[in-house]
């Protein structure tokens, strides 16, 4: 896009062409009223509010795209008149219920109506019974929705489930000779809101609770929260979100319990909607505090013994990078082994990826994605594995027009659902070396190529067309002059990739897959690879890391992997990780025969994320900060590192000392920054440095891994990641063995009956839950609980096991 210049009420602003005036009004700091308009979704033009004069004609500034040389009029008389009639509209029927209602304070239907000074009401009509609905983590009461449909478009738009639409609701007919007496605008949104409602699809809602973060009004409120405080006696802190790798914004939103205690207490959690939105286990899973925590001296001494005696340390990801570095100095100073299985299958996929790349780093981040208009996903279940980069697929779907392929085993609604231009191809489990070769042969210039990798793939592309006969009609000149229509066969060679790979590799995609996959790429120019957790432990990690850093290299895409947890990308980077324990193990916020826990139950107290100050490392390779926003009364990690001869006072000193050739800045923690500019610039934290070498250009055949068709599969119900949001009381679950109803049939087993399932490894007994998203003859294993009787993280997440009854 070329940049240009317009005027906005006579300000010269430089801006790109394309853009909407909306949008560089708000990145400048000019104020154009907007109820309904969402930044990065769709313009639904719901409201009207934004109407302005472009060039001597109305315009809406949500959807008025700028060009070069325009002005921009924001007031005039008949801007004023329509914006204060919307406004008189909006407030018919409106319950004059602010002194109890919970948007009180924060209400956009109040600053609109204070902004445009209505202090009349021209405009009446009978009201008819509109009855409160329970939507589970959200309440929704239509007497107060405006109908603005913003709830609708970031459904749609933004997460993707497309759960929410406008129906009728039975209100009377407009006044006659409204339509002529009144501004065109404000009967448009009067016949529309009185006509309409917000309903709920519930099979597709994902619970999310973005539709009531977006809400102007109090229509759609969260249920816990309901009735409990007033907007305005909230303290708000923002910080990031620690349950998975995305590391989203977020502000937590606490008050003192009680008079007599001024101990801080969780009431919401809230999101910049504009530029950041969260999953149901970010905005529901706060409540994760170790609060029963003390300062006991003996148990600090037996920690202190166990920290001495010890031959290694045990440790999750859901650590900050500064307690990483101190893990790290503690190995370095008394010779302790590190071991995290989960960071450091992620730790030797990265470097094996960067060996093959040239980079440090992978190229892609969940921004890029949003803004590309092809994205591939291979090895992640991703609508539970990862919400967030989910939601930046739908987005990318809506807003570009985009196409997604979606490659994996098992089957996936809530992501196959998402837009009818994404593709699911199943395959079988352990055959995504196929994947990455087919993408390679389809995407890379072979003309830049290598030698061995050009020579290994023209035979695969060769492996992978066939001769056909096919029957033609030719017009034949005869030797007398007269011409005649002769049939006759021609052998022809054609692409026959889909089936062959169906055939040879377990890719289970035929002849109209392929011709979907052609309409889907066309006209596409940028592209992001996204990928999971299923390579990272798969017996063919190597070559898979090699072979995607090798696409990043020749094709036009860029990967973005997925790390598994809050700050397993930090972890590996920090730490020299060890593969197998020695001697003791102390473990932190993991097993082991002395526990250091933010869980509680441990031999000794650990602040939780969100009691502590730190940074995570998020997907996006940015180092982003974590404030407290509850109080924590035990002892730090940094305490037990100061009394072994690792010297520091505060957690947050080790912040500028982040390891500078991994990338890390030397930043001091106070000098981090953490929101969003009115443009939706990321002003949070830093990105890492990317440094470039020399890459490896080897990558081996396809390997010979056992196809697996069924059995079990490690992920997740959504919204669980981790003990911490298991210990979340608003998203708190049992762990269940999921099965789709195909598999429960074949079974004969019933929703809550349990089971034994069985694997090489060992015996479990669960119970079973029907999975209405899931398809095929594959369960889901939660790993959520921490049970390691199946499965630890880090592992191949397909498992060869048996489940029966008892």
């Amino acid at each position: 896009m070329s940049e240009i210049t317009i005027t906005i009420d006579g300000q010269t602003i430089r801006a790109q062409e394309g853009e909407t005036i909306l949008n560089i009004a708000r990145a400048n700091n000019i104020y154009i009223p907007a109820i309904c308009y969402l930044s990065r979704c769709s313009a639904s033009l719901a409201c009207r509010l934004c109407l302005v004069d472009v060039d001597g004609k109305r315009a809406y500034s949500c959807n008025a795209k700028a060009k070069d040389g325009m002005s921009v009029t924001l007031h005039n008389e008949e801007i004023q008149a329509e914006r204060e009639a919307i406004m008189q509209v909006y407030d018919i029927n409106h319950p004059l219920q602010c002194g109890v209602c919970d948007k009180s304070g924060e209400c956009e239907l109040q600053d609109n109506t204070l902004f445009q000074r209505i202090d009349s009401q021209p405009y009446a009509i009978r009201d008819c019974a509109r009855q409160p609905q329970d939507w589970n983590r959200t309440k929704y009461d239509p007497a107060l929705c405006i109908v603005c449909e913003r709830c609708v478009t970031v459904c749609k738009d933004m997460t993707g489930d497309a759960a929410l639409k406008t129906t009728p609701r039975g209100g009377d007919p407009l006044p006659e000779g409204a339509k002529e007496s009144m501004p065109k605008d404000a009967y448009t949104i009067w016949n529309k809101m009185n006509k309409s409602l917000i309903t709920k699809i519930d099979e597709k809602c994902t619970d999310c609770g973005e539709c009531a973060a977006v809400c102007p009004t109090g229509a759609l409120i969260f249920t816990h929260f309901q009735y409990t405080t007033n907007a305005w006696e909230l303290a708000a802190t923002p910080s990031s979100c620690a349950h998975c790798s995305s590391a989203c914004h977020l502000i937590y939103e606490t008050k003192q319990a009680a008079i007599d205690n001024p101990e801080p207490t969780m009431y919401r959690v809230k999101n910049d909607f504009h530029f950041q939105t969260l999953c149901g286990a970010g905005r529901f899973g706060y409540d994760y505090a170790n609060r029963s925590a003390t300062r006991d001296l003996s148990a600090f001494n037996r920690a202190l013994e166990a920290l001495k005696t010890a031959g290694s340390i045990r440790f999750s990801s859901q650590i900050t990078n500064e307690e990483a570095l101190i893990l790290q100095r503690l190995k370095e100073r008394h010779g302790l082994r590190l071991i995290n299985p989960e960071a450091y299958a992620f730790k030797r996929f990265l470097e094996a990826f960067t060996q093959a790349s040239g980079r440090s780093l992978y190229g892609a981040d969940s921004e890029r994605l949003r803004k590309s208009d092809l994205a591939v996903v291979v090895g992640s279940r991703l609508s539970t594995d990862n919400p967030v980069v989910r939601f930046a697929v739908a987005n990318m779907l809506v807003t570009n027009k985009g196409a997604a392929l979606f490659f994996h085993p098992t089957g996936d609604r809530h992501m196959e659902g998402l837009h009818k231009n994404i593709l699911p191809i199943r395959h079988d489990a352990g055959r995504e070396e196929a994947i990455l070769y087919w993408i390679l042969d389809r995407f890379a210039d072979s003309q830049a190529l290598p030698g061995e990798l050009a020579d290994y793939l023209k035979s695969f592309s060769t492996t992978l067309k066939e001769s056909v006969e096919e029957s033609i009609t030719e017009t034949v000149t005869k030797e007398d002059g007269t011409q005649e229509q002769v049939k006759k066969s021609v052998t022809k060679e054609i692409e026959v990739q889909a089936s062959r790979l169906c055939e040879e590799f377990g890719v289970h995609f035929g002849r109209e897959t392929r011709e979907s996959i052609d309409k889907l790429l066309a006209k596409k120019e940028r592209y992001t690879l996204v990928a999971g957790s299923d390579l990272f432990g798969h017996p063919r990690w190597e070559n898979l890391a090699r072979l995607l850093g090798l696409i990043e290299r020749y094709t036009p895409f860029e990967v973005l992997l997925l790390p598994d947890s809050a700050n397993t990308l930090g972890t590996a980077l920090i730490c020299d990780l060890d593969a197998q324990p020695e001697g003791r193990v102390v473990g932190y916020n993991a097993p082991g025969d002395f526990t250091l826990s933010a869980l509680g139950g441990g031999d000794l107290d650990m602040p939780a994320l969100n009691q502590q100050e730190g940074t995570l490392t998020s997907l996006d390779k940015r180092v982003v900060p974590l404030y407290p926003a509850l109080a924590y009364h035990g002892y730090t990690l940094a305490q037990l590192a100061d009394a072994l001869e690792v010297p520091v006072r505060w957690t947050v000193d080790y912040t500028p000392q982040l390891p500078a050739e991994r990338g890390f800045q030397s930043v001091p923690f106070d000098a981090l920054q953490n929101h969003f500019g009115p443009d939706g610039e990321n002003h949070r934290g830093y990105r890492l440095a990317c440094s470039t070498h020399t890459p490896d250009d080897r990558a081996e055949p396809i390997g010979a891994v056992a196809p697996l068709r069924k059995g079990v599969y490690v992920a997740n119900p959504l919204d669980q990641f981790n003990g911490f949001t298991a210990k979340s009381p608003l998203i708190a679950q049992a762990p269940r063995l999921m099965l789709s109803a195909e598999l429960m049939e074949k079974l004969s087993l019933s929703e809550g009956e349990g089971v034994a399932l069985q694997s090489d490894r060992a015996q479990r007994q669960m119970t079973v839950t029907l999975n209405p998203h899931l398809e095929g003859e594959f369960a889901l294993l939660p790993d959520f609980d921490g049970d390691e009787t199946l499965y630890t993280r880090g592992d191949y997440r397909f498992l060869e096991a048996t489940i029966t009854k008892g």
